[in-house]
């Protein structure tokens, strides 16, 4: 877990926000108390990398799903992609974003926001850049600006509910921190 009490707290804010303005459908599924994660167990269950079904839009409006590599720091994902891919062209122009991460029927975390670059081709980076990349440089053995022209994003959430089937016998799998 990267998250300071803060970020648990505004994180935790805004899972409770989100479904409580989420349809009464969704409820019937999630069952708030019942079937969702808490900030800090969601923190827990996404401490590696997530593969996340991101959907982006197209100029003509006309939606586009891939997937990418999550990391969940500080109470935001973090992705990347080529700089010439077609999610970078479609974040560059259009940087509203959904991702989901679904690990079979035991966990959903869906998230709605703005894609925000860190290390833009042009402007300045934005200031976490630094530690963002030494994470991800630690975590897959080697820069990833090493792997070409790579663009990371921080999603900055609006929306996002947490999802769990069973989440005591999920947090009975999960190692505690410093475990």
């Amino acid at each position: 877990m990267f998250e300071t009490d803060a970020e648990l707290a505004e994180l935790q804010a805004l899972l409770d926000d989100s479904l409580s303005r989420s349809t009464e459908h969704l409820r019937s599924i999630v069952e708030p108390g019942e079937r969702t994660l808490t900030a800090v167990q969601l923190t827990m269950v996404c401490t590696r990398m997530c593969t996340l079904a991101i959907s982006t839009v197209t100029a003509s409006g006309e939606p586009r799903v891939s997937a990418i590599d999550g990391h969940l720091l500080h109470g935001r994902w973090y992705f990347s992609t080529a700089r010439s891919a077609a999610k970078a062209r479609h974040l560059a122009e259009r940087p509203a974003v959904s991702v989901a991460y679904i690990r079979d029927e035991d966990v959903g975390v869906f998230t709605h926001g703005t894609a925000q670059p860190l290390n833009p081709a042009d402007g300045p980076e934005d200031p976490d850049w630094p530690a963002v990349l030494q994470y991800m440089t630690d975590y897959y053995g080697s820069s990833p600006l090493s792997w070409g022209d790579v663009v990371y994003y921080r999603l900055v959430p609006h929306w996002m509910v947490a999802f769990a089937s069973s989440p005591d016998e999920l947090m009975t799998s999960v190692q505690a921190p410093g475990s």
